[in-house]
């Protein structure tokens, strides 16, 4: 069957609003799912980190496994497995179910997103793959802008559950037009990393388990204890197990170079400081200054709607100043709202003084992904840029995964949901802590080289999905293949829009 562009855009593109309207809609109903279940701080911070865990470690593997066993065909099992557990999530009777179906749903969104770039890219003509990529990227940013007004809406009116009910029919419109939208393709038969994807699956979990769990059990407690250092432990196994292996997850060759060291470790660190201060901002807007689900959804859109309003300038000021200074710029501004955040912050500010810094974060954000994705490229070898991106995706929800940790940690070692106060205290406790992160990517910045190498890769399509969420992918996902990695790319002026 011959590739159709508009019916491929269709599933493809509502595949992609679904996966990208989930990455924020759960954030404005967690104060009600907590509530409801009767749960604390350490059982939010696993509603999010299950999803983003899940969907970082199997990113990479589940693009080799379509290549081989065939696109159509994987993006349906990630479809369904996605749908169901959306179902699961909404049935959920308590919070360890609701967590587990959590990480089945990222292992869904792990296959889903990337495949709807691949097929997209390979269904499109050459000459309107541009247009096709940066409407795309406008899917994705729709679904991140309306995620927490539609999950303010859903929580407020139909009960939390309907932020995972939402997705079931949508899910089974999509399956029944999957065989006859879509047509199968395969990529290079790549090996899979299985003993990789293991290792850094273990290790991290180690690693997240004991910092969640570490101020409600002590950080001398042996579960914590045990936890971090078998989590570094097998940590420290995987990366002597990729430099050794034939055929890596994770090729280390990639981060002998500064510059695509220092750019990931910019997005990492990014992360880190800013999603991890989203996940509680969340919960302060209805726990202490008493907003509704949708309330806080509709006040934040300066926050989330932004990097789609801005991100069209990317393009200009690349090319005016170079890619390394406007991520420079992108991260000061990020640091400055942050800022701004932990200073005007107390139980009784004013939406328009906390206004600027949702402002100043959400134009940080829409300026930072594009260079970042044109960075990453650029210091990748030609052979590797497929590889490079989803990797560089990975470890930006890796960032987002310990960042709500670990400011988790701080908030909990500072403050408690038992009065406005406490929260504050605890809030600002972490988002002081965030700003510092954010300064240190700045500085990270500043050392990446401003020259290009001379074989530097085309700009990729950069994900607006990652400027929004409390988990979540920015540029072009490793499931694209080596040729159409190149092919899929495109100027930064023309995935601007996206």
């Amino acid at each position: 069957m011959r590739h159709h562009p508009l019916r491929t855009f269709i599933v493809t593109g509502i595949a992609l609003f679904m996966v990208s309207l989930d990455n924020l809609i759960v954030t404005n109903a967690l104060p009600s799912i907590r509530t409801d279940l009767g749960t604390g701080l350490e059982a939010l911070e696993w509603t999010v980190n299950a999803y983003t865990l899940t969907f970082a470690v199997l990113l990479l593997t589940g693009a080799a496994v379509a290549d081989r066993f065939g696109r159509r065909r994987l993006f349906a099992i990630g479809l369904t497995v996605f749908t169901a557990s959306s179902a699961a999530a909404a049935l959920a009777p308590g919070i360890g179910t609701l967590i587990a179906a959590r990480a089945v749903q990222g292992a869904g969104a792990a296959i889903i997103t990337p495949l709807t770039l691949t097929m997209l890219a390979a269904a499109v003509p050459a000459a309107k793959r541009g247009q096709a990529l940066a409407a795309w990227g406008a899917m994705s940013g729709l679904g991140v802008a309306l995620g927490p007004v539609v999950g303010g809406a859903l929580t407020d009116y139909a009960g939390w559950q309907w932020i995972f009910w939402i997705n079931v029919p949508i899910g089974v419109v999509l399956l029944a037009l999957v065989r006859p939208f879509l047509s199968e393709s395969h990529g290079p038969r790549r090996p899979l990393d299985l003993i990789g994807t293991l290792l850094v699956s273990a290790g991290l979990l180690g690693i997240v388990l004991g910092l969640v769990e570490g101020n409600g059990r002590g950080w001398t407690s042996g579960l914590v204890l045990a936890s971090l250092i078998v989590g570094a432990v097998v940590l420290m196994g995987f990366l002597l197990y990729e430099a050794r292996a034939a055929h890596p997850m994770l090729p280390l060759a990639l981060f002998r170079g500064r510059g695509f060291s220092a750019v990931n470790g910019t997005a990492l660190v990014m992360s880190f400081g800013m999603f991890g201060s989203v996940f509680l901002l969340a919960q302060f807007l209805q726990g202490v200054q008493g907003m509704s689900p949708l309330e806080a959804g509709v006040r934040t859109l300066p926050w989330t709607a932004m990097p789609v309003l801005v991100a069209p300038l990317a393009a200009l000021l690349m090319a005016r100043i170079g890619a390394r200074n406007v991520l420079v710029i992108a991260l000061a501004f990020q640091t400055a709202g942050i800022v701004w955040l932990s200073a005007v912050t107390t139980t009784d500010a004013s939406y328009s003084a906390l206004l600027p810094a949702f402002v100043l974060a959400g134009i940080g954000m829409g300026l930072f992904f594009s260079p970042q994705a044109r960075l990453v490229l650029a210091f990748a070898p030609q052979e590797l840029t497929g590889v490079a991106s989803g990797v560089s995706n990975a470890l930006r929800q890796l960032g987002t995964v310990l960042g709500i940790a670990v400011l988790g940690a701080i908030f909990a070692a500072n403050g408690d949901f038992e009065s406005p106060a406490a929260f504050t205290a605890g809030l600002t406790a972490a988002t002081w802590s965030g700003a510092a992160v954010l300064a240190v990517a700045v500085v990270v910045a500043l050392i990446i080289p401003t020259r290009l190498p001379a074989t530097a890769a085309p700009a990729a399509t950069p994900d607006p999905a990652e400027p929004a969420k409390a988990q979540a992918s920015a540029s072009e996902p490793a499931s694209v293949s080596e040729s159409e990695s190149k092919s899929a790319s495109v100027p930064a002026s023309e995935s601007a829009s996206a």
